[in-house]
């Protein structure tokens, strides 16, 4: 076996040891979000798979800031989308100021839908009082709803192992197109 050749095995074994390890990790467990009432509303429990939503008085930064401390790793990626994306992601129906993706590339997903119902862009400022969050009789700033898509170690791995077949099948091509 040439040099380059036990260089090229070498590097492949690192590269899929590190990404079974890191595509193994479990993912994270939520606890509810602190100082919050979950919300056993229609839409909000059983109703959609994996979507939970709570009521609070949390700041939008304190609400990121307790779901990044879960989702945290050298590969976490936070996006902010357009409110209006929430509609596509989570339900159609659902009221939103902010939408925080939180991704572990290949392990899973979780979309943090915030509505302030007195920063509502979408409503006038002298009608959003009709949007005042009262749930079981008290009065909220904020409703945050999550919907998290996991997925199952075997399907990460099935994933890893295609993209990389793929990749060594087009670097062969590449070589015989460009070899000649």
């Amino acid at each position: 076996m040439s040099r380059i050749h036990l260089l090229t095995v070498i590097l492949l074994v690192a590269i899929n040891t590190l990404g079974v390890s890191y595509l193994m990790l479990p993912t994270p467990t939520l606890p509810p979000l602190q100082d919050s009432i979950r919300s056993q509303e229609p839409g909000d429990t059983v109703q959609l798979q994996n979507v939970t939503a709570y009521y609070s008085n949390l700041t939008r930064a304190q609400v990121l800031n307790f779901y990044k401390a879960y989702y945290s790793g050298p590969f976490r990626i936070i996006i902010n989308h357009p409110p209006e994306t929430a509609r596509q992601l989570i339900k159609d129906t659902i009221q939103t100021y902010y939408l925080y993706e939180i991704l572990l590339p290949y392990r899973e997903t979780l979309y943090i839908n915030g509505y302030e119902w007195q920063n509502d862009v979408f409503t006038e400022p002298s009608d959003r009082i009709k949007n005042k969050l009262i749930y079981e009789g008290k009065t909220y700033s904020t409703k945050i709803t999550l919907k998290s898509f996991p997925t199952t170690p075997t399907r990460r791995l099935v994933n890893f192992f295609g993209l990389e077949i793929i990749f060594i099948l087009l670097f062969i091509i590449y070589r015989r197109i460009y070899a000649r």
